[in-house]
């Protein structure tokens, strides 16, 4: 029996005796071990955070191994506790309780410099600016004005969903940032999200309020301050597995008075814009069978859309459609068909029952044709196709779906049988052209996989498959037929097999964008190859099914570079190489009017370059690693841009 089972055995022996008695003693434990740094009532102190009360969501066995290992990141040393003295310390740990603190909300008449009077209930305020609820449930930023009086204030250009537009292109038409002042730019404000990092989220911005996220947790700010308005939270999801477990999710989605979003364990929220209440909840789909959720959902008339993620894990995909007022499901669109179903004689073996291709990163949608466009992620398991022979449809797909009814309207297959996961979750742009003299309504996305495509969003037709990476082994091009060329000996094996790009893409979820004036398309993208190893693989519950293994090669230095690719050719206009060594960074592209491209540099800069030549015009160094990517809004008459930098939301805007 370990350390670890001896005290949990004594805990539970000692249950029915313990009592005040125990937590005296357990109290004597704390102040002699742990009172030093979070204070005699855990309330926290000047070395450390407050923990009274936020132990309940930990296990006993957690609380033991945090106190004997301690957590060396965070600047908690191990402490040496006996198994006696253990139970007891653990006891006193679960009677603290929470002090109450921070700011309390009173009642107000503000007089205001238009003249009116506001009434309502003041729920937080500084020296410079104060948050009023008003009866009607509305949420009013003031800002302190002479003789007493407050100036009432908002976004006058908003970013309400995850790429500004549902269609998908990150382009933004404000105007006070142009190429002659962009060095004047510098950090307005900063947020920090407590205890986390590498946030991959997209700030949304809808009357005047910032809402950002990350697992299981939403905060709604001041959009010109970054001062708390709100913030839900709830406990991460114990043992689960998948992307969600790391801690990712990518953002909200915002309609009327509701604020959508995705658990770690893949139930879709709706808050209440006001204060973060949670106004109905539902299961998208059992996490205990390896689901699990992290991308921003999308609006569409009244609906919300959504997929999960776990397709590492050997989930079965779906797109499905909620009721924005009741959160009631209209439709489901399965990414994987069952036996018998158009398109499951494209499978040949037992892994359709865990075929993956999840739909887990945010779709777009077009008004013009009515037409909501999904991409599907990778068959499953991901390097091993021995059991799932054929093109393995959906997978790797691009899907044109009906948004009342689900139904499917066309599918293009970027990577028939795809055994390098190179999901096609990369965003498609909704684009209005002349493309090659005639006006077409295009849909455009630049694929993981390695090549630039180019559709008729109307029909499905392929206008153009350009390769926009240098070194791309695994196909020869795009055949008449659609269909990727595909070059023989290119599978994972079990010495190993070199493949271009590597797993991590040609480019990936981090956001494109699109300047009609240029007529480029701009997106990061890697030059940089895998070593792709085969296994056997059997699907089990909490455990992911991958079928192999993959590993940077390391005969290559690897490198990010920002694409600028001709709508018309595919070609690449110009481009600008980042540092050497990695290309490990995840940062995103906007473009703007004023003809400038914003992105998140590899050497962890946020930075400006000339959208028609590549030109570097300015950058701000943040050190962090990328995962996010940028937006743009007006507030209060300034323009700013919104990024997530490590843990860390900052606002960018030109300095007076």
């Amino acid at each position: 029996m370990n350390r670890l089972t001896t005290v949990l055995a004594a805990l539970a022996m000692a249950a029915t005796a313990w009592g005040q008695d125990t937590i005296a003693e357990g109290r004597k434990t704390f102040e002699n071990r742990c009172s030093g740094c979070h204070g005699a009532d855990g309330n926290g102190g000047e070395l450390g955070p407050p923990i009274a009360g936020k132990v309940r969501t930990l296990s006993d066995a957690q609380i033991a191994t945090t106190v004997r290992e301690g957590l060396p990141t965070k600047g908690m040393p191990a402490n040496d506790v006996k198994d006696t003295d253990m139970t007891r310390l653990i006891q006193f740990l679960h009677s603290l309780q929470p002090r109450k603190t921070g700011f309390r909300p009173y009642s107000i008449k503000a007089a205001l410099t238009s003249g009116k009077t506001l009434e309502g209930v003041v729920i937080n305020e500084s020296l410079v600016d104060a948050q009023v609820r008003t009866s009607d449930k509305r949420i009013h930023l003031l800002r302190k004005a002479e003789a007493g009086k407050f100036r009432e204030v908002t976004s006058e250009v908003n970013w309400p969903t995850y790429n500004g537009n549902v269609g998908g292109n990150r382009y933004t038409t404000l105007t006070q940032i142009t190429k002659a002042n962009v060095k004047h730019v510098a950090p307005r404000w900063t947020f920090t999200i407590p205890g986390v990092s590498g946030l991959q989220g997209t700030p949304i911005v809808v009357d005047g309020v910032m809402y950002v996220t990350s697992a299981n947790q939403c905060y709604a700010l001041d959009a010109g301050s970054g001062r708390i308005v709100w913030h839900f939270q709830r406990a991460r999801t114990r043992r689960l597995i998948g992307n969600a477990a790391g801690g990712i999710n990518r953002g909200v989605a915002v309609a009327g008075e509701k604020v959508f979003m995705v658990t770690d364990n893949a139930h879709l929220l709706a808050l209440n814009r006001t204060d973060g209440t949670i106004a109905w909840e539902i299961e998208m789909a059992d996490w205990t069978q390896n689901y699990n959720a992290t991308s921003a959902p999308l609006i569409v008339g009244d609906m919300v859309v959504s997929g999960t993620a776990g397709g590492e894990e050997g989930v079965r995909g779906f797109i499905s459609a909620y009721d924005q007022a009741t959160g009631k499901r209209l439709w489901r669109f399965w990414t994987v068909p069952a036996a018998g179903e158009p398109g499951s004689e494209s499978w040949k073996g037992r892994d359709i029952a865990h075929g993956g291709a999840t739909a887990w990163f945010t779709g777009v949608y077009d008004a013009e044709t009515d037409t909501l466009f999904w991409q599907a992620g990778n068959p499953g398991p991901d390097y091993n196709g021995d059991e799932r022979g054929g093109d393995n449809l959906y997978s790797d797909s691009i899907l044109a779906l009906e948004p009342k009814t689900g139904k499917l309207k066309w599918y293009y297959q970027t990577t028939p049988h795809d055994q390098w996961d190179w999901d096609t979750t990369e965003t498609p742009l909704v684009i209005d052209a002349t493309w090659q003299g005639q006006p077409r309504k295009l849909l455009v996305q630049g694929n993981r996989n390695g090549f630039f495509y180019i559709f008729d969003r109307t029909n499905g037709k392929l206008l153009l498959a350009k390769q926009f990476i240098k070194e791309l082994t695994w196909a020869t091009g795009v055949g008449p037929d659609g269909r990727p060329v595909k070059v023989p000996g290119q599978a994972p094996s079990e010495k190993g097999t070199r493949v271009c790009p590597s797993q991590d893409g040609a480019t990936n979820w981090y956001s494109p964008s699109y300047n009609p004036a240029t007529g480029l398309f701009y997106m990061q993208t890697n030059e940089k190859c895998s070593i792709y190893s085969l296994r056997q693989a059997e699907w089990e519950a909490g455990k992911a099914f991958l079928g192999g293994a993959e590993k940077t090669d390391a005969g290559t230095s690897p490198q990010r570079i920002l694409r600028a690719l001709d709508l018309q050719t595919g070609a690449t206009k110009w481009e600008l190489p980042q540092q050497k060594g990695v290309a490990d960074s995840w940062g995103g592209t906007i473009a703007t009017s004023t003809g400038l491209v914003f992105f998140c540099d590899e050497s962890g800069a946020f930075a400006a370059a000339d959208a028609v030549n590549g030109k570097l015009l300015w950058s701000f160094q943040t050190n962090q690693n990328w995962k996010a990517s940028p937006m743009a809004y007006q507030f209060d008459g300034k323009e700013y841009l919104g990024v997530a930098a490590g843990g860390t939301i900052m606002a960018f805007g030109l300095v007076e």
